[in-house]
């Protein structure tokens, strides 16, 4: 059977979507009033965090993750994050509004609700809606911020950056090929030109993309020559081979003038 028939993104979302609803199925509960930065969060909304997660609407759960974890109690904040969390992910994915996620992403990590320490169960279920997720990004036919963005967020929470860009060497079939073309291009020109950073993730280290690029040369190969009027796929060889050669950027730079150049790969 093809594979595509086996593993369409969209089902793998939904079945890992059904595996985040069974693991918090039953939401944990506080032990005590929510307490929070009532100069940011009014006590009546306060009040709504901590009762019936499916009657916090849409705009207090978007106002709850996009506040920085200092404006919680500390041993709280990972308690209501478990307690949206499915919420929380249908907001990143497919349906919600198609915003960078990435801020709010991060706000998993050690220096916020620490998916880390979650229940093994629960973990588990997040990391492969995560996977799910990214997987969506690079084959849905989008632009590849939506997938950069995704994968600042989860290299933030899981603290490093490997592993996302393993599941996404891993992912094979056509609109894989596509995604991973679409990548390579955008992220070449970014690191081309000096623009590649995390915005959210301050222990992010660009080289670590200009490192691991390289590996997706073959796959770019194959699809520039099955798709030879693609420019997508030339730009992304040009740029691989400006990135590993340490050339002059193969295009102008909009808003300057004169030529850039960029260190080699390490």
């Amino acid at each position: 059977m093809p594979a595509s028939l086996v593993l369409d993104p969209y089902v793998t979302w939904r079945q890992a979507l059904a595996g985040v609803d069974a693991a918090f199925a039953d939401p944990p509960v506080l032990d005590r009033p929510v307490d929070g930065c009532t100069h940011c969060t009014p006590e009546s909304e306060l009040v709504l965090l901590g009762g019936d997660p499916a009657r916090v609407s849409d705009d207090l759960l978007g106002h709850f993750m996009r506040e920085p974890a200092s404006h919680w109690e500390d041993d709280q904040y990972p308690v209501l994050w478990r307690r949206f969390v499915p919420r929380a992910l249908r907001l990143w994915g497919p349906d919600g509004d198609g915003t960078d996620p990435s801020y709010e992403i991060g706000r998993l990590g050690p220096d916020g609700a620490r998916l880390a320490d979650w229940p093994v169960a629960e973990r588990g279920a997040v990391e492969r809606a995560f996977r799910a997720l990214l997987t969506l990004a690079v084959t849905d036919g989008g632009p590849h911020g939506r997938c950069t963005g995704l994968i600042e967020g989860m290299a933030q929470v899981t603290g490093a950056l490997d592993p996302w860009l393993d599941h996404l060497q891993g992912l094979t079939g056509p609109e894989a090929d596509a995604g991973l073309v679409r990548l390579a291009a955008g992220w070449t020109v970014e690191l081309l030109r000096g623009e590649l950073e995390f915005t959210w993730w301050y222990d992010g280290d660009p080289h670590l993309v200009a490192d691991w690029l390289p590996v997706l040369r073959p796959r770019v190969t194959a699809f520039a020559a099955r798709h030879p009027r693609c420019k997508t796929a030339s730009d992304a060889l040009a740029g691989l081979d400006a990135l590993e050669s340490g050339a002059v950027i193969p295009w102008p730079h909009p808003y300057a003038d004169g030529v850039i150049r960029v260190l080699p790969v390490r």
